[in-house]
């Protein structure tokens, strides 16, 4: 009989997958990046990893990154997976979700939601087909106060700085601020203008330039002034001043300026340098309409955002007739993640959250180690008991791979003690499996 040839595991591309003592560490980090929303009192929600193809695609630039799902044995006329699709990030959902949910909410609504999204992109350094991101966001019923643009980069700092990440900014702007200026120059189509300066970071001066001048039609002169805009980067008022330094004015713009200023004077009391505005920041999804954040490695300018969002007015109020306005921001938990991996940066310690591994002396004492590992989980222990008898240096050494810090050797005789072993020093002692306690990790 002719036996198929094995198939060859091969990762996807932009689907990335952890090591056992990676994901120990990503875990961590998800249990503090969730108590830091917890903290502030969002709540966790969680929406299906599917929405309506109408709802995806209805909202910025990203629809066209969109999975589209159908059963592989799609019974004949049968369409109706075929209008679903995977969400390409998590704020489109909540919104769906608000909408839905609208009469048996409390606002303001500040949820929270750690998911993986699906985007339809090239994978290459930093972006990826599937990711895990960890969102905060607050809607409220017909307006939403200013204090909540401030509060959001307050939380993601708290969070980043836990994380004890490289060096990183927050950079902040609105979207008022750059249709005000562009109107106050006279473009027809600030939008198409915030399309190509959100590219900066892609095709640098240059290229955004020909791009405004070929494409979008406009002036050397509109450019320059276009540019002159995106150079700006500042703190508080300074800010102000540096933009109407450049001699453009408009309502919009005056009040995007007051916005930024606002958010800018709330967060002056983080370390300096760590959250600053910056005027190409445009966030190329269409929703946004207010203040817009952008986070960055600074010894890694090209690389993605690491934290991202802004604020949107009209996107769940789509949903229902009612005005919804909304601000969020999202960590890019994988993007980091594998930046600081790829850089040798990420400190591991076990391959397995096991404190202590009971080792089994011989078959008729089995009895002895499943009672000494039950007792010590009973006390709070994570406890692998090893699954059979084998030689005692075999079962130690096993523990040893695995980064169990302690070997625990129940009676080998009837009256003897039990001893446990500290891997790390070799140390052994005498032990009670009713009091003993291993050093915190």
């Amino acid at each position: 009989m002719n036996e198929s040839p094995p198939v060859r595991p091969v990762p996807v591309s932009g689907f990335p997958e952890w090591l056992p003592e990676i994901r120990m560490v990503e875990q961590k980090w998800l249990d503090l990046i969730r108590s830091g929303f917890e903290r502030y009192g969002f709540c966790s929600i969680e929406t299906p990893s599917v929405e309506p193809l109408s709802v995806l695609t209805a909202k910025g630039e990203t629809s066209n990154e969109v999975y589209a799902l159908r059963r592989l044995q799609e019974d004949a006329g049968d369409t109706g997976d075929s209008r679903i699709g995977l969400h390409f990030d998590l704020t489109v959902p909540f919104a769906r979700y608000t909408a839905q949910h609208f009469n048996e909410l409390v606002f303001p609504f500040k949820r929270y939601q750690i998911q993986r999204v699906w985007r339809g992109e090239r994978a290459q350094d930093g972006r990826f087909r599937e990711f895990t991101q960890c969102d905060i966001d607050v809607i409220n019923v017909d307006h939403l106060p200013a204090y909540f643009d401030a509060e959001l980069p307050r939380v993601i700092h708290e969070i980043l700085t836990g994380l004890n990440l490289p060096a990183w900014t927050i950079d902040i702007n609105n979207r008022k601020v750059l249709q005000g200026f562009y109107e106050g120059l006279g473009i027809d189509d600030p939008s198409a203008v915030i399309r190509a300066v959100d590219k900066l970071d892609k095709v640098g001066p240059e290229g955004v330039a020909k791009i405004l001048s070929d494409e979008v039609g406009l002036s050397a002169r509109t450019v320059d002034s276009c540019l002159a805009l995106a150079r700006t980067r500042g703190t508080g008022s300074a800010v102000v001043e540096d933009v109407k330094a450049l001699g453009v004015t408009s309502e919009l713009l005056t009040e995007g300026l007051g916005e930024l200023s606002h958010v800018l004077d709330s967060l002056d009391d983080l370390p300096a340098g760590s959250v600053v505005a910056d005027l190409s920041i445009a966030r190329g999804l269409d929703y946004y309409t207010g203040t817009v954040y952008e986070g960055k490695f600074v010894d890694w300018p090209n690389y993605g955002s690491i934290c991202s969002g802004g604020r949107y007015e009209n996107l769940a109020g789509s949903f229902i007739r009612r005005r919804l306005p909304g601000v969020g921001m999202s960590i890019g938990l994988t993007r980091i993640f594998a930046k600081l991996l790829a850089e040798g940066l990420l400190e591991t310690t076990a391959k397995c959250p096991s404190d202590v591994l009971v080792v089994v002396p011989r078959d008729e004492r089995r009895n002895e180690a499943e009672a000494t590992a039950a007792r010590l989980r009973g006390r709070g222990l994570n406890v692998e008991l090893y699954h059979q008898a084998d030689k005692v240096a075999k079962q130690v050494r096993y523990a040893s791979r695995k980064g169990i810090p302690f070997a625990w050797f129940p009676p080998f005789e009837e009256g003897a003690a039990h001893e446990v072993k500290n891997l790390a020093t070799g140390e052994q002692l005498a032990s009670d499996p009713t009091t003993w306690l291993p050093a915190p990790r």
